[in-house]
């Protein structure tokens, strides 16, 4: 294990973007979110992601120089057109969009369509959160991964909801969530630390539920079971959410579901995922300050709810991100030998300089 920091991180990530050719503008803002939720201990969606964006670059899938465009705009919304690249950028912009939309609106909604994995949700809800909003974002993805309930075969993904809102003295209230019991980077998390991953996370290629990350890992397609697990365990509830997601990102922006056409059933030559971002300002429903004061009132409720394990106090959303990020930027970001014998792979191959494991 290998602990680095993340200005050192950034700068590893950064040269890689700049020998496949990637903006300067795009690059910086695409590294600053990949760390940051590296910073949050999601480390399935910083870093880690660097091996598969690569592979999806060679197979011409995510193009690094794709330019982000306006397709529409009416009122408090718009229609962003990511140009198949990464979908860090184009989403940043959305969501700092919306919030415009809802200074000016009370409410600001900007969907995103032909772009790529963008990283973890949470970073882009609670960019509307540091401006004083309720931040939503949600984003359709890349393969059919989860099983509807009753299903043997996966229609859609992970389809993760994300929603931030600020306090006074609190921070901010912030819940990112996969509407499948995991994602898919923490199969490759227990498959680099070599741990066994619990039942009922995912199945194998026989639709056998398995403790194996790699055989998990394996099976073409992936087969995640959505929250709840089983039909009796509410799986039909995580199984709707997901539909949630698909449609505001997918149907609402004119995006692929899990790369594929569905006026068509057929794959698409690009992924043409669809992302969907939401701002509303509590000023225009409530005097200022009194939303985040109630806020403060609601999370300090949560956590003086008398524990069931006096040593695990109970906790609001965004509590353990919170935590992390502060141990984080103090001691650095770990990363598994496999991960950074991964990254500089990634590095080497571009011709990019190695800064990190040296």
């Amino acid at each position: 294990m290998l602990t680095v920091n993340a200005d050192t991180l950034s700068k590893q990530i950064t040269e890689i973007y700049r020998a496949w050719g990637m903006a300067e503008d795009v690059i910086e803002i695409t590294v600053r979110n990949m760390v940051e939720a590296d910073l949050r201990g999601i480390d399935s969606h910083g870093a880690g992601m660097l091996p598969t964006y690569n592979l999806r670059r060679k197979n011409g899938v995510m193009i690094p120089t794709g330019e982000l465009t306006v397709v529409r705009e009416f009122a408090a919304t718009a229609l962003l057109d990511a140009g198949n690249a990464l979908g860090h950028y184009a989403t940043t912009k959305a969501m700092e969009m919306a919030c415009d939309r809802a200074k000016e609106f009370g409410v600001g909604v900007v969907t995103v369509r032909r772009s790529n994995h963008y990283g973890a949700a949470g970073v882009y809800s609670t960019m509307a959160a540091d401006r004083g909003m309720i931040g939503m974002c949600m984003t359709g993805s890349s393969q059919p991964a989860v099983l509807p309930t009753f299903a043997k075969e996966p229609r859609f993904s992970t389809n993760p909801i994300a929603v931030a809102a600020p306090g006074l003295k609190n921070e901010h209230f912030s819940l990112d969530m996969a509407t499948s019991t995991v994602a898919v980077g923490k199969l490759n998390i227990a498959r680099r630390a070599g741990k066994e991953i619990p039942l009922g996370w995912a199945s194998d290629e026989t639709g056998t539920p398995t403790t194996d990350p790699v055989a998990a890992l394996n099976a073409v397609p992936k087969r995640l079971s959505p929250i709840g697990g089983s039909r009796e365990l509410g799986s039909h509830k995580g199984y709707g959410l997901g539909l949630v997601v698909e449609i505001l990102c997918s149907v609402l922006s004119g995006s692929y579901t899990g790369a594929t056409d569905m006026m068509t059933k057929e794959q698409g030559e690009t992924l043409n995922i669809g992302h969907f971002c939401l701002a509303i300002d509590p000023n225009a429903f409530r005097e200022e300050g009194e939303f985040e004061a109630h806020m403060d009132a609601l999370m300090d409720w949560m956590r003086d709810t008398p524990p069931l394990d006096p040593a695990q106090p109970v906790l609001v959303p965004g509590d353990p991100e919170h935590e992390a990020r502060k141990i984080r930027v103090a001691e650095g970001i770990p990363m598994t030998d496999t991960l950074v014998k991964e990254v500089r792979e990634v590095a080497e191959e571009a011709g990019a300089p190695l800064l990190i494991g040296n």
